[in-house]
């Protein structure tokens, strides 16, 4: 039982790295907050008539709940630094719970906003978590591939959200899509609480979250990863706000087919993912790194000429490029993570929520950004320059910031110093 609750030994680590279940735990716990948040999407068009409001106001269930997830990343992050992985996904999901019943006997629209809010600050303890838990039990140049595993994983369950709640709206009503949340999330925590072991690193005396926030920023190699893993992020959320005004608005097309052309993009990030799974076994994270880069910067550049010549006025050539960067977009992704949250193994829960955070929060303003470049010009050409711009900036923090040589603890002393402290308790 004490191997269950406690920390677990070197060997019990391992165990737990190949198992399925723990692969299953961090899908689960990654995917609940972004799942629960796309399968609401469909039902607002029905909030906004239940509720006498504007569909604008509906749209609030979903972009506080985006808040929510942000401000979930840098609170939960340090917390599971300091208390451990497992209470505070245990708190996590005991908060979403609690507040996904609120949402299910909301009376009123801000009732309503005001619980998803808290629905998500919840639910994505696990986003944040899950990143640190792979950082706990995996060795540095296995934690990208292990990442994306989870990501592809996740990626084809979220794909399939908007259909699911769109199907339990349509037979049951909008409340019942909460009753499968709420379900959903009592099944995440009671699997944590009885296959997750605690895996959180031995922290040295007197170590606390100013400490691990001092060493952090202090460190070129965090922040430089840092800054790639949140531009490249930036690339998705440019192309993600300016992408419906070029194709419905400048192209004439419908928005169902803007619709089916986007999914493509999110195809090519899937296939990045998994692509990342099989080549790291044979690679370095900065090898990796560098040909996300290259693909990102070049599918970007790509696109940039399109728009010279005019050529990506039509959604084929402006999205089969797209999903060239979109591949190399996959590779950054995680592996610039990876590398942010190996800088100091015992404090990863702080590092993921920094970086989590900085994606979000920047990431609703960009979003902002790129709809105003797709909505206020009659070409594709300012978006594609910012999206390659972006692109150049972060190509730009791994030639300059990232040092060449990366210094980190060896992955081996960290080893024996457990070893040692299992065989001293």
């Amino acid at each position: 039982m004490h191997g269950m609750m406690g920390k677990p030994t070197l060997s019990a680590q391992q165990n737990l790295a190949t198992s399925r279940v723990m692969l299953m735990l961090l899908v689960a716990m990654t995917g609940v907050a972004p799942i629960s948040l796309y399968m609401l999407v469909p039902a607002l068009p029905v909030l906004a008539t239940t509720f006498g409001r504007d569909i604008s106001v509906a749209q609030m269930t979903v972009s506080l709940y985006m808040v929510g997830i942000a401000c979930s990343q840098i609170i939960m992050g340090p917390l599971s630094d300091r208390f451990g992985r497992r209470p505070v996904l245990l708190a996590g999901l005991a908060l979403m719970v609690a507040a996904s019943i609120a949402c299910i006997f909301a009376d009123n629209l801000p009732q309503l906003i005001a619980a998803r809010f808290f629905q998500a600050l919840g639910g994505a303890t696990g986003m944040v978590v899950s990143r640190a838990i792979i950082r706990d039990l995996y060795e540095r140049e296995r934690v990208g591939a292990m990442i994306s595993l989870v990501i592809a994983v996740m990626m084809i369950a979220q794909m399939l959200s908007p259909l699911t709640g769109g199907l339990i709206e349509t037979a049951f009503g909008w409340r019942a899509i909460f009753y499968a949340i709420t379900g959903g999330a009592l099944a995440i925590a009671v699997g944590i609480a009885l296959a997750l072991p605690e895996t959180r690193r031995a922290r040295a005396a007197g170590s606390g979250f100013r400490g691990d926030v001092g060493s952090l920023i202090r460190n070129r190699a965090f922040v430089g990863y840092v800054l790639c893993q949140v531009l490249a992020s930036q690339i998705i959320f440019t192309f993600a706000g300016g992408g419906p005004y070029i194709v419905v608005t400048q192209m004439g097309r419908s928005s169902a087919e803007y619709g089916a052309w986007f999914a493509t993009t999110g195809f090519a990030y899937l296939v990045g993912n998994l692509a990342c799974v099989r080549f790291a076994p044979r690679h370095s994270l900065e090898r990796l790194i560098w040909f996300g880069l290259a693909l990102q910067l070049s599918g970007s550049v790509l696109n940039l000429v399109w728009s010279f010549t005019g050529w990506n006025e039509a959604p084929a050539w402006l999205f089969g490029t797209q999903m060239i960067v979109m591949i190399g977009n996959a590779f950054v992704m995680a592996n610039s993570a990876a590398g942010a949250i190996s800088v100091r193994p015992e404090a990863a829960g702080t590092a993921s929520g920094a970086m989590g955070f900085l994606q979000q929060g920047i990431g609703a303003l960009v979003s902002q950004f790129g709809a105003y470049l797709g909505g206020h010009s009659a070409t594709t050409l300012p978006l594609t320059s910012a999206i390659t711009a972006i692109s150049l900036l972060c190509a730009s923090t791994m030639i300059f910031v990232v040092p060449r040589r990366d210094v980190v603890v060896d992955e081996k002393l960290i080893e024996q110093a457990e070893e040692e402290e299992s065989g001293m308790m």
